[in-house]
């Protein structure tokens, strides 16, 4: 199993959730111009970039929030070293091939969550103390073969806003339909540790009130279902659909902030490469 150069091409997930949210999340980052068929390989360029826009529309699961949709300015840059795309960047280290069919890829990974609330997001919060958003740091592992991609992603809370951990796993395969256009469904969960859970879906004691009982968050793991596609009109531009929803965990539903069993994220872009 020889190792090999850091690829062009990147791995699957999904980052990005919010403005400097998350794409999706499955977390985990995919590139859609991967997905979209840039070239890679030693005929491939060394550097990339692409510009754009998209909207993400999401609704969180805390009790009578508004569903918020989001304008997002796209940026992503790659080379053999680093992949940047929206808030999430990939620090690629030497893959290992298996065989032609199979290969290892490993890369240490960073990304904003803007997971988090202010009190006046909804009537249920009103009281509480902010939870904020946060810079996760971490390693990510994908073995990528022609039959599925698998990858397991663990991340921390670098930013020390709630001190909690979080382990990604993804299944995920690309259909192409037709000349112009590939699909890529997708399968993951998502462990949480307690420290994550309970500060964004906890309630401390001074938060307390008579429809707000005090709740301390436990770990739990989210099961994540979801569909990317890309319709490339031609080397340069790009039309970019991301959908997912999440069923909560347990621990994240018996949380009095919380009505109900899931959340769910639409994203819509459009993406000029150079």
């Amino acid at each position: 199993m020889p190792l090999s150069h850091p690829s062009t091409s990147t791995s699957p997930g999904y980052a990005l959730r919010m403005a400097a949210l998350s794409v999706m999340a499955a977390g985990s980052c995919m590139s859609f111009t991967a997905v979209a068929g840039e070239p890679s390989g030693a005929g491939a360029s060394t550097t990339s970039w692409a510009l754009g826009l998209g909207i993400m529309s999401e609704q969180e699961p805390y009790t009578d929030i508004d569903r918020e949709n989001t304008p997002i300015p796209l940026l992503e840059f790659e080379n053999r070293y680093i992949h940047l795309f929206g808030p999430q960047i990939e620090f690629k280290l030497p893959s290992v091939d298996i065989n032609d069919a199979q290969q290892l890829n490993f890369g240490i990974v960073g990304k904003y969550d803007g997971s988090g609330y202010e009190e006046d997001d909804a009537p249920i919060l009103d009281g509480m103390s902010e939870r904020k958003g946060g810079f996760w740091a971490g390693a990510r592992l994908e073995w990528s073969s022609d039959f599925v991609d698998a990858s397991v992603e663990w991340l921390a809370d670098a930013s020390g806003n709630s001190d909690g951990q979080s382990v990604n796993l993804g299944l995920e395969r690309t259909w192409h339909v037709g000349e112009h256009m590939l699909l890529t469904p997708r399968a993951g969960a998502k462990w949480q540790d307690e420290k994550a859970v309970d500060y964004y879906f906890g309630v401390r004691d001074d938060e307390v009130r008579l429809d707000r009982p005090g709740y301390t968050g436990e770990s739990g793991v989210s099961a994540e279902l979801g569909v990317r596609g890309v319709y490339r009109f031609n080397s340069r531009h790009s039309i970019l659909m991301d959908v997912e929803v999440t069923s909560l965990a347990d621990e994240i539903q018996d949380s009095p902030l919380v009505d109900r069993s899931t959340s769910n994220s639409v994203f819509l872009g459009y993406i000029y490469h150079f």
